[in-house]
């Protein structure tokens, strides 16, 4: 049964904040985490069937109905305020993981109080703020980081694709960072343009880069990078000294 188009005004009135779920009918899987009020968990569809944008999320949606099935919605918590929507959500996504969600990124403050290992913790809070004097791109990968990933993994993720312009030619070195934390530093000896991961990145060159890792650097690798970065930007890559 196809979900209805809205909330009535007394449903609404009720339901106050609330954190959402897309589920797939296919698979049962959820492929999206949200928070909102009123009409917003059904937006996404409304969106997906009235604007050709592309992103994870709207395919997801179009790939669903033109196979003439309807998504699933499920309202996980409401009756909430907006701080606890906002810790519902990203406590949902860390659990869920970004790896199998069309969400972009974690939800708020999940960089920095969202689920980790005891490691994790330590380094988070003893984890001395560095002060990076090289040229150098800071590439956050929190959404494609696995715990316990080999080194040639790591940098794999780390090199690309990334949406660049001619900037990235003026950075040396790339460091690899997840949850505020460098894990890796690399020298940069050239880019290359990448393919696209899916249709709608077509849309805007990509770049990755060739390099090895920087020995020279180590004495980045564990030290945090959070005075670098603002919360709320969603772009992945950050430039340092260039």
């Amino acid at each position: 049964m196809n979900p209805p188009d809205g909330f009535s005004p007394a449903v609404r009135e009720q339901l106050g904040y609330y954190v959402y779920l897309l589920i797939d009918p296919q698979t049962d899987k959820v492929f999206y985490v949200g928070k909102g009020t009123g009409d917003r968990i059904f937006a996404h569809l409304s969106f997906a069937l009235r604007f050709p944008k592309e992103t994870d999320k709207l395919d997801r949606i179009r790939a669903i109905m033109q196979k003439g099935l309807a998504v699933k919605h499920l309202i996980h918590r409401h009756g909430l305020t907006e701080k606890e929507a906002f810790e519902v959500e990203a406590s949902l996504i860390d659990f869920i993981g970004l790896e199998e969600l069309t969400n972009k990124v974690g939800g708020q403050h999940s960089s920095f109080r969202g689920q980790m290992t005891i490691p994790e913790l330590i380094a988070l809070y003893d984890a001395p703020q560095l002060e990076i004097k090289e040229p150098a791109l800071l590439i956050i990968v929190n959404r494609l980081f696995r715990r316990g990933m080999d080194a040639e993994s790591l940098y794999e993720i780390t090199r690309g694709n990334w949406v660049l312009g001619e900037r990235r030619r003026k950075a040396r070195y790339a460091f690899s960072v997840y949850r505020g934390i460098v894990r890796q530093v690399y020298q940069i000896h050239g880019w290359r343009p990448a393919e696209a991961r899916s249709p709608h990145q077509k849309t805007r060159q990509r770049w990755r880069f060739d390099g090895v890792v920087a020995h020279e650097l180590q004495y980045y690798v564990g030290g945090s990078v959070d005075n670098y970065l603002t919360q709320g930007n969603q772009n992945p890559v950050r430039y340092v000294n260039c």
